[in-house]
């Protein structure tokens, strides 16, 4: 089973989103992902770069890998303490995640936001 990446550099800013949806649906189809799969990954993208501008990154870098039925995407988070700013409420994106990913968290260094969809765990 072979694995292929994608980077993705957007300016960070609510125009964008739509790039980074697109994107991560077009993969999570050719990696062969059913339907409700492929509407999981597109929400968990938009979501995961609606996280990531609230940490205030000059662009909004995501690396997706995919393989046969996976599709994991990692966005590189800009300053943390931007995203504890008192209007910043992240609460309800993480609630989202947690529904439409399999897997979501943060890399060991903290840098990084990780999404994994896999194919046959749609939630229902």
């Amino acid at each position: 089973m072979s694995t292929n990446a994608v980077r993705l550099s957007v300016p960070a800013q609510a125009e964008y989103a739509r790039v980074v949806r697109m994107t991560a649906s077009n993969l999570a189809v050719l990696a062969g992902l059913g339907v409700d799969e492929v509407e999981d990954v597109r929400m968990a993208a938009e979501e995961g770069f609606v996280y990531t501008c609230a940490t205030a990154p000059q662009a909004c870098d995501a690396s997706f890998t995919f393989s046969h039925d996976e599709v994991r995407i990692d966005f590189t988070l800009g300053e943390l303490d931007a995203a504890d700013d008192e209007n910043t409420d992240l609460t309800l994106i993480e609630a989202m995640l947690s529904a439409v990913c399999d897997d979501y968290g943060f890399s060991d260094d903290g840098m990084s936001l990780v999404l994994i969809k896999r194919a046959g765990s749609h939630a229902e």
